[in-house]
């Protein structure tokens, strides 16, 4: 099992609802077709998941 993909060139970026105090914030690569890679802004160089396009969408929209 990879731990880690290979994601070169992936431009992560954080959630809208995020602080600026440090707190707990995620992190996702767009432009993977069918996947959204996710990881913890506090460790980068971390354990990425990668979430199904759909599930993630599904996830986004409960927590609204």
């Amino acid at each position: 099992m990879e731990t880690r993909p290979d994601l070169p060139g992936a431009r992560w970026r954080k959630s809208s609802y995020s602080g600026t105090n440090g707190g707990e914030c995620v992190e996702v690569a767009d432009g993977h077709p069918g996947a959204v890679p996710v990881r913890d802004s506090k460790n980068p160089a971390g354990p990425v998941l990668i979430v199904g396009a759909e599930a993630w969408q599904t996830f986004v929209d409960a927590v609204r």
